[in-house]
């Protein structure tokens, strides 16, 4: 039965394990959604009696293949309707996550497909993530976090996470975009011919082709 609030839970935990391997415990999913573990407890209850996800008592949280064909729908909603807003409205990269988590529930099929079109199907978001096609295929390169990447490493700017919108907007003031191309160094990195002294945290928020 449609329910955004299944949609919600469905979509983090997916997105939790995009970009790295470990899957989402109940704490963790608690804290991605901002809601008190008791309540997450009882919404995993029912995701799993509708073979949504699958749960053990302390253990991880996974998604089921019923649960991972509604969670990439749903993003296939939100990524082409952010895509859209960059695009059409002129919106900046760090605006349009809570707009879209609103209109997502609400635009028919009908429309998300005309969206679709007229951006001539874009396989990625303005934040590098991959958007599903409308058979929930999902196409990305091999990638490294920055993070984890070597000195000497050199590779273009694959996704930006939107968690946090004054850090998006911090790094589009430092020139970091998707598609950019990153030269990690011993002192940091070089964009552009420049060595931009990035924000806390951005090292832990972008991913570069590997």
């Amino acid at each position: 039965m449609p329910s955004p609030a299944f949609d919600d839970y469905l979509k983090t935990v997916y997105s939790h394990t995009e970009w790295q391997d470990a899957p989402i415990t109940p704490s963790q999913l608690a804290a991605a959604l901002g809601i008190a573990p008791s309540s997450v407890t009882e919404m995993v209850k029912k995701l799993a009696a509708a073979d949504l996800v699958s749960h053990v008592p302390y253990g991880a949280v996974k998604l089921t293949d019923a649960g991972r064909r509604r969670a990439l729908a749903m993003l296939r909603r939100h990524r082409l309707i952010e895509t859209w807003l960059v695009r059409e409205f002129g919106y900046a990269w760090h605006e349009v996550h809570d707009e879209a988590e609103v209109l997502e529930h609400t635009i028919s099929d009908r429309l998300l497909e005309g969206i679709d079109e007229r951006l001539g199907r874009p396989r990625f978001d303005p934040h590098g993530d991959a958007i599903p096609d409308a058979d929930g295929n999902v196409q990305r390169e091999p990638f490294v976090l920055l993070a984890d990447a070597a000195p000497g490493h050199s590779g273009r700017v694959l996704r930006v996470s939107d968690r946090d919108p004054d850090l998006l907007e911090a790094l589009e003031s430092a020139g970091v975009a998707v598609g950019a191309e990153i030269a990690v160094t011993d002192a940091g990195i070089r964009l552009s011919g420049n060595t931009p002294t990035l924000p806390e945290g951005a090292a832990d928020a972008i991913w570069l082709t590997a």
